[in-house]
């Protein structure tokens, strides 16, 4: 490929990639003015109604709002004791190995799975299992649809954080072992501190990939619009309301929904672009 025309493919991603983005923002931000414009912005994200009967229609996003951010967090808090050894064995204590290389491969094939067969899995497995150990009376919730999503959000969170763990420079593993340093006291003491920002924002940007997961959390979570008062309660996430009620939702329903889908957008976007930054800041080298 050439100078020119590697400029020029450049130069063209560079227009349309903002151009769409600005669409796509742009697109929900029209047609979500509607369920603003009828119940007030501040009125919108706090309410916890969602009544779509025909006279007395008022919808509210809190429910949602707070199911996802649920399930997103727990998701985040049981991948981290899974993701963080794979990453420690892949980056540091079998780096550069054949080992590494297959541990690396499985865990990255958890990435391609269609997220409909992770769905499939927890219903039929997973939901029983539940059922079975008395943790919840109905299988479904907000720990069944954030344990799957936790399993799936694992590649992401193990795999940059193995790329930040390896990009920690050998001369100061090297100068901590002449101090006498064993291999625990250095991925403590030099390893984490100087990766501990990159780790952090690999997180960050796998509990962006598990915020707009539809058809698990459709599938798992009980689709019940109140605010989930426990973990092992029923709820809904913005992406499951979306996914449930889109096809046959009105004129002020499908605004509501399209605003509801305006917030995750807006959500996604700052948690993915804190973790960028975190990211640009954390390069060493």
């Amino acid at each position: 490929m050439s100078d020119k025309l590697y400029r020029v493919l450049l130069i063209v991603a560079a227009i349309i990639v903002p151009l769409v983005c600005g669409g796509i923002l742009y697109a929900l931000a029209t047609d979500a003015y509607e369920a603003f414009n009828h119940f007030g912005f501040f009125e919108f994200l706090t309410s916890t109604d969602w009544n779509y009967t025909e006279g007395e229609e008022h919808y509210g996003a809190l429910p949602f709002i707070t199911g996802t951010l649920m399930t997103s967090l727990l998701a985040l808090i049981f991948c981290i004791p899974f993701s963080l050894p794979v990453a420690l064995f892949v980056g540091e204590y079998f780096k550069d190995t054949k080992v590494a290389a297959i541990l690396s491969t499985v865990t990255d094939l958890l990435a391609g799975i269609p997220s409909i067969i992770f769905g499939l899995w927890g219903f039929y497995t997973l939901r029983p299992l539940v059922m079975a150990l008395n943790i919840s009376p109905q299988g479904s919730g907000v720990l069944t649809a954030s344990l799957v999503l936790a399993i799936m959000i694992v590649p992401y969170a193990a795999s940059l954080s193995a790329e930040f763990i390896k990009m920690v420079p050998n001369d100061l593993k090297e100068g901590a072992y002449s101090l006498g340093a064993t291999r625990a006291e250095v991925i403590r003491r030099v390893v984490f501190p100087v990766a501990g920002s990159g780790i952090f924002s690999s997180y960050v940007l796998a509990i962006g990939r598990a915020l707009g997961e539809t058809m698990t959390v459709t599938m798992l979570i009980g689709n019940t619009n109140n605010i989930p008062q426990s973990i092992t309660a029923t709820g809904n996430s913005m992406a499951s309301i979306i996914a449930n009620q889109f096809g046959e939702a009105g004129d002020l329903r499908l605004s509501s929904l399209i605003a509801i889908g305006l917030i995750l957008f807006l959500i996604t976007a700052i948690i993915n672009m804190i973790g960028k930054l975190m990211i640009k800041r954390a390069r060493i080298i």
